[in-house]
């Protein structure tokens, strides 16, 4: 059954938001609708990190829905454009309707940190497939999301870690450039989480933060030349990193590049330059690829529904995220207090079969490993765990 995402009414004043509803099995009158909201960027530079991963709970919402349910499912989406501001903007009013039971993310850590206050207020329970920062789950932080958020991936002080060991992978002497776009994700990613391994593993030959959508790096790009640096790891999203590393290139470094989740998009070889310039970029996720959990029935399915042949990063934490909500509705929770106490005791199962519980503060118990993925040929591919 193929999917149509159509657009939607407007929330809030921001007259940046895009929301609209994913159109599922058609409902009759007999049928009780519930919905569920994906926030991420849809649209903006950091789109194609919500355009990966929404396929994913599009296909999980469209399968229970073909089962005929009591209670129907419709999704609606709000586009944060991974950007706090926005997110602070269109989270009163995803608050505001009533048949919102949940929150498939955010996609982002800064779009979550920035809708806590009307989500907390509301009640709305959110599940993340892809907010990685440490304090949103870190009981200490102001800025945690207890008790309503939740996410379905390891958090970054285990991608930062295997990142700086992924990056060095093969490399004699590591010395680090580390870089990050002084983003809520970013930044925090570079300082807090690689560079604790990066001084075990090696040395740290400079640092670097740079804000978003810099135009110019050639200062960044003369300070790592001269710093003898074999190694830049750069926290941060693809819209950056494809121009960073294009400056890298035609300023004659050799040496490795890597980032974490927040680079390894679809769009990132295109934003790069092509495929000669972002060969061999290593990027890490706490994820694995859809397609290698699906059978061949289930892929064609997926892309029937979806339109999507080969399934992004993140589809597959965002399908798990959709699961969470669709088991506590079959359970005949349907309000936002029923969904909270569901997700909060439950325990769920992962797209790749494993159980898992959230604990207190929103964490998985068990989360996929952190992986390492590698550009060849044009192609992201995945590579082994980080």
């Amino acid at each position: 059954m193929n999917k149509k995402i159509v657009s939607g009414f407007a929330i809030a004043a921001a007259a940046t938001l895009a929301l609209g509803a994913v159109a599922t099995a058609p409902a009759n009158a007999a049928t009780k609708t519930v919905k569920l909201a994906y926030q991420g960027p849809l649209t903006g530079g950091a789109a194609a990190l919500g355009q990966d991963q929404i396929p994913g709970a599009i296909w999980a919402i469209d399968q229970y829905n073909r089962t005929n349910p009591a209670v129907k499912i419709e999704l609606v989406k709000a586009d944060a454009q991974c950007d706090g501001t926005v997110a602070a903007n269109i989270a009163p009013g995803v608050a505001a309707d009533k048949k919102i039971i949940g929150v498939i993310g955010t996609a982002c850590s800064g779009e979550a940190r920035n809708s806590f206050p009307a989500y907390k207020a509301a009640g709305l329970t959110m599940v993340a497939p892809s907010a990685s920062a440490v304090d949103l789950t870190n009981r200490k932080a102001k800025s945690n999301g207890f008790p309503i958020f939740h996410r379905v991936v390891a958090n970054d002080s285990f991608q930062g870690p295997a990142l700086a060991r992924y990056a060095a992978s093969g490399v004699s002497s590591p010395k680090y450039y580390l870089v990050d776009d002084q983003s809520p994700y970013g930044q925090p990613l570079i300082k807090q989480d690689v560079t604790p391994t990066a001084k075990k593993l090696g040395t740290i030959v400079g640092t670097d933060s740079v804000a978003q959508k810099t135009s110019d790096w050639s200062s960044v790009v003369a300070k790592i030349k001269s710093s003898g640096a074999n190694i830049v790891i750069f926290g941060g999203y693809d819209y950056d990193a494809g121009p960073f590393i294009k400056a890298l290139k035609a300023g004659g470094y050799t040496g490795v590049f890597g980032g974490g989740d927040g680079i390894n998009t679809s769009d990132f070889v295109k934003l790069a330059g092509g495929k000669t310039i972002a060969e061999g970029v290593r990027m890490t996720a706490a994820s694995v690829p859809f397609a290698t959990l699906l059978s061949k029935a289930e892929l064609a399915d997926f892309t029937k529904v979806t339109g999507i042949k080969v399934p992004g990063l993140y589809a597959e934490t965002a399908w798990t995220a959709a699961n969470v909500f669709i088991q506590c509705i079959k359970a005949g929770k349907i309000t936002r207090s029923a969904i909270q106490l569901c997700v909060n005791s439950g325990s769920f199962t992962a797209a790749d079969g494993s159980k898992f519980r959230f604990d207190r503060y929103g964490d998985p118990t068990t989360a996929a490993a952190v992986g390492g993925w590698i550009v060849k040929d044009g192609e992201i591919v995945y590579d082994k765990v980080a």
